[in-house]
């Protein structure tokens, strides 16, 4: 398939710089691949359209302030983007500079507390951090929330609690995984009282997310490396789910590329590795049965996940209901519900 078949024209207007008041006020448009119905509707009814026991699998990484400003010797500013942090001393990060910094080359957050360049790894360069600090304490004292680079403004202090969902409890995200950030307490309650179950993975999101496809032909396309953790518990909960005819419903498009990529034949394994799984129309989907996910970018690798589990003559028809109807698009902005 061509890149080109994924394009639509988005109106600027419609890409959400900011959340709404409250997470649940998203609007959700959802679509039946069986009756190839679209449906105009609230967030905050979610529950109501799926059924007793499904069960909702989250993924609940926690995205750290992984924006960096520094200097070199020379004076020269220096911006650092973390894509992964490898131990508690050492980061690969994408860095930003008037010159590319070489091996052995010192960035200064302030006067006391800097980094050094260890070397490369394709793209990214190892930073180190000098004697006397760690990571998580760097990132707690100078770091920024990574806003993508389609909301045109400097992260603010909303951004440290809307750019993230409640349930985020392992740091290591560099991005979002947005479809999380619509679930409110108050709608967890609403799931629990409908009898629909939950269950959580690990996806550390990466910088890479963002990088757009650039090859004609899409299977040309290499994807970016994402870390992932599937627990054994939430393999029971699969199988138990399955067993007792209920559907599995992947919260955002990070939770499909997880399963897909920790299951066998049709079967969940447990454990951890990285994913580089690109998924796109001819994909054979071995788990899941819904997914709720937001709006993507034109020609991303996401909009060919989605149009590989719904159709791409549905998503595209169902993105220019989406822009007659101005749902807002991207991180901040609305949801969909595909069953």
């Amino acid at each position: 398939m061509k890149r080109s078949e994924f394009y639509f024209d988005l109106p600027q207007e419609l890409i959400a710089q900011h959340p709404l008041e409250r997470r649940e006020d998203s609007r959700l448009l959802y679509i039946s691949r069986k009756s190839n119905e679209l449906k105009d509707s609230q967030f905050r009814q979610l529950a109501d359209l799926l059924e007793p026991g499904d069960l909702l699998v989250f993924n609940d990484s926690k995205v750290i302030p992984a924006r960096l400003y520094g200097h070199k010797d020379s004076g020269g500013k220096v911006e650092i983007l973390i894509e992964r942090i490898l131990d508690n001393k050492s980061v690969l990060a994408q860095v930003r500079a008037s010159k590319s910094p070489g091996k052995g080359t010192s960035i200064y957050l302030d006067n006391k507390n800097n980094f050094v360049v260890t070397g490369r790894s394709g793209e990214f360069f190892q930073l180190q951090v000098e004697e006397g600090s760690d990571i998580i304490s760097l990132l707690e004292k100078f770091g920024h929330i990574p806003l993508p680079p389609y909301i045109k403004r400097e992260d603010a202090s909303e951004d440290k609690d809307r750019y993230q969902t409640i349930y985020a409890s392992n740091p290591g995200a560099v991005a979002a995984p947005t479809a999380g950030l619509h679930f409110s307490r108050e709608i967890f309650q609403q799931l629990k009282k409908n009898n629909i179950n939950t269950g959580y993975i690990t996806l550390h999101v990466g910088a890479g997310t963002f990088q757009p496809v650039r090859c004609d032909d899409i299977k040309d396309h290499k994807m970016h490396r994402e870390w992932f953790s599937v627990s054994d518990e939430l393999v029971q909960l699969v199988e138990d789910t399955r067993q007792q005819g209920g559907r599995v419903i992947a919260v955002g498009t990070t939770v499909v590329r997880t399963l897909e990529s920790a299951a066998r034949d049709g079967k969940l394994i447990p454990g951890t590795g990285d994913t580089d799984i690109f998924i796109y129309p001819g994909y054979s989907f071995q788990l899941i049965d819904g997914l709720v996910t937001n709006f993507h970018l034109p020609e991303s690798t996401l909009l060919m996940l989605i149009s590989a589990f719904a159709g791409k003559n549905m998503i595209m028809k169902a993105y220019e209901h989406a822009i007659f109807e101005k749902y807002r698009f991207f991180s901040y902005g609305d949801a969909m519900l595909i069953l």
